[in-house]
C-alpha cells in the first residue's frame, strides 16, 4: 500500500512539473505550444540569426526561448570556429564575461536569505582595507577634480552592486580576488557614493570578496556548492577541462569588414582568478537552468535556492532616477539592469523585465509579465553591446511570437 501511495504521488508530480528540465535537459522536447507561442513564428528566429552569419557579422548564434516553463525554441546556426567549419551546437561553451554578475548578486542574496550580511552594510564592515577610503573632489583653489576628500558615507554592498559605488577599476597585477580588491579600496572614490551610476566590475568583484570572507569559501566554490550544482549547471565554470574545451566556442573581432580570430581565443582558465565580474563559462541549457530558478522567484524543481523577497529586491530598480544600463528606459537593481519605464520596451519587452548581457554579446533577459526567458550567445568582442542587431532582432522576435 504504502510503496503505491509513493508512486502514485511521483506520477502526480511528473504531471506537473516543466517537461524540458528531463535529467538530461539535452534530450527534451522543444514544444512551441506548450509554451504558448506561435511554432511560425518562432521559427523565424533561427532564420534570422543564420542572415547575421551568412553577413558575415556573426560566426555562429546560439538562441533559447523559453515560456511557463517549456522550451519553445533551442537553436544553434552557424560555426563554433570559422577555420576549423566546427557547427555551432546547443550545447557549446561560451565567455558570458559580465552574465556572471547576476549570480554574484545571487551569492549575495543568499547570504542575506542567511541572516549573515544585509546590503546596506558598508562595504568596510567586512573588507577593512576599505576604511578610511577617500573621494575625489573639485580643488577650492582651480576648480579641478585633483583633491580628495572623506566621503560623506562609506560605500555599501549595495552601491558595488548596483554601480553606484564610485569605485574606481584601476590595472592591478593582482593574482588574486583578494589582491585585487585591495587594490580598488586605495583608489579614491570617482564620485559621492549614490550620486551617479557607472558601471565598473570592479564593484561586483568587491561583492564576490564579500561573499568569500563571509562564507569562509572562495568566491567559485561557493557559486559551485550553492547555485551551480544545486541547479545542474555541469558546463558553467571558471576553469574549462581539457573536455569541455572542445566546445568553447572562438573568439571573434569584426574589424575590415569581416570577422578576424582575436589573440585571446586561446582556450584557458579564467586567469589570474575566478572573476565576480566577468569570469564565468556557460552554456544555454546551464544559463536556463539558472534563469528559470529567477523567473520562478527563487525554486527551482520543487527546492528553494533563494526566498521570493530576496529575488523581488534584487530584480527591482534600487537606482532611482540615475541614469543607467546600457539601453533606453533603463535601470539597476542588485546585478540586474531592469525596464523601469515605457521606452525601455522598444524590445517589446514588459516594465520590469530584467536582463544582463556580456562584453562578448551574449544576451539573457527574463520578462515575468509574459512568464518568459530568452538567452543568445554569441562570440564576438564589438560594436552594438547592449543593443547590437541580433540582440533587439531575438528578443521582439521572441515576444512577438507569443499566441
Amino acid at each position: 500500500m504504502l510503496v503505491r501511495r509513493m508512486l502514485k504521488l511521483v506520477l502526480i508530480a511528473a504531471c506537473f512539473a516543466p517537461a524540458w528540465w528531463a535529467a538530461d535537459f539535452r534530450t527534451a522536447n522543444v514544444d512551441p505550444a506548450a509554451a504558448g507561442m506561435n511554432a511560425a513564428r518562432i521559427a523565424r528566429i533561427p532564420k534570422r540569426m543564420q542572415e547575421f552569419v551568412d553577413a558575415g557579422k556573426a560566426a555562429g548564434i546560439v538562441t533559447l526561448v523559453a515560456r511557463h516553463g517549456h522550451v519553445a525554441l533551442l537553436s544553434a546556426v552557424g560555426y563554433q570556429d570559422l577555420e576549423s567549419r566546427a557547427p555551432m551546437r546547443t550545447d557549446t561553451i561560451f565567455r558570458i564575461m559580465s552574465m556572471t554578475k547576476p549570480m554574484t548578486g545571487t551569492a549575495v542574496m543568499m547570504l542575506v536569505d542567511e541572516g549573515r550580511l544585509a546590503v546596506i552594510d558598508p562595504v568596510e564592515k567586512y573588507l577593512p582595507e576599505f576604511r578610511g577610503q577617500k573621494m575625489k573632489v573639485k580643488c577650492a583653489e582651480n576648480g579641478q577634480t585633483d583633491c580628495l576628500a572623506a566621503p560623506p558615507r562609506p560605500i555599501t554592498i549595495l552601491d558595488v552592486l548596483a554601480h553606484v559605488s564610485g569605485i574606481q577599476e584601476p590595472a592591478t597585477g593582482a593574482r588574486t580576488l583578494a589582491e585585487a580588491v585591495a587594490a580598488y579600496a586605495k583608489a579614491p572614490l570617482e564620485f559621492e557614493p549614490g550620486s551617479r551610476w557607472r558601471y565598473r566590475t570592479s564593484g561586483i568583484n568587491t561583492a564576490g570578496r564579500v561573499v568569500e570572507v563571509v562564507s569562509g569559501r572562495p568566491y567559485d566554490q561557493f557559486l559551485s556548492d550553492h547555485l551551480f550544482t544545486p541547479l545542474g549547471m555541469r558546463d558553467t565554470t571558471f576553469a574549462p577541462t581539457s573536455a569541455q574545451r572542445s566546445r568553447v566556442a572562438t573568439l571573434y573581432t569584426y574589424r575590415d569588414g569581416r570577422l578576424q580570430r582575436t589573440p585571446d581565443s586561446s582556450i584557458r582558465p579564467s586567469e589570474p582568478f575566478p572573476e565576480p565580474g566577468a569570469g564565468a563559462y556557460s552554456t544555454a541549457e546551464d544559463l536556463a537552468r539558472f534563469y528559470q530558478m529567477v523567473l520562478d522567484q527563487g525554486t527551482f524543481n520543487g527546492k528553494r535556492l533563494l526566498s521570493a523577497p530576496a529575488v523581488q529586491f534584487m530584480t527591482s530598480v534600487l537606482t532611482g532616477n540615475l541614469e543607467a544600463g546600457f539601453a533606453p528606459g533603463q535601470g539597476y537593481g542588485l546585478g540586474w539592469g531592469i525596464t523601469r519605464e515605457l521606452k525601455g520596451s522598444f524590445r517589446l519587452s514588459s516594465v520590469g523585465s530584467f536582463g544582463h548581457g556580456g562584453a562578448y554579446r551574449t544576451y539573457g533577459w527574463i520578462d515575468p509579465a509574459k512568464d518568459m526567458f530568452c538567452i543568445l550567445l554569441m562570440q564576438r568582442t564589438n560594436e552594438g553591446g547592449d543593443i547590437a542587431d541580433e540582440i533587439n532582432a531575438f528578443l521582439a522576435m521572441a515576444a512577438a511570437a507569443i499566441e
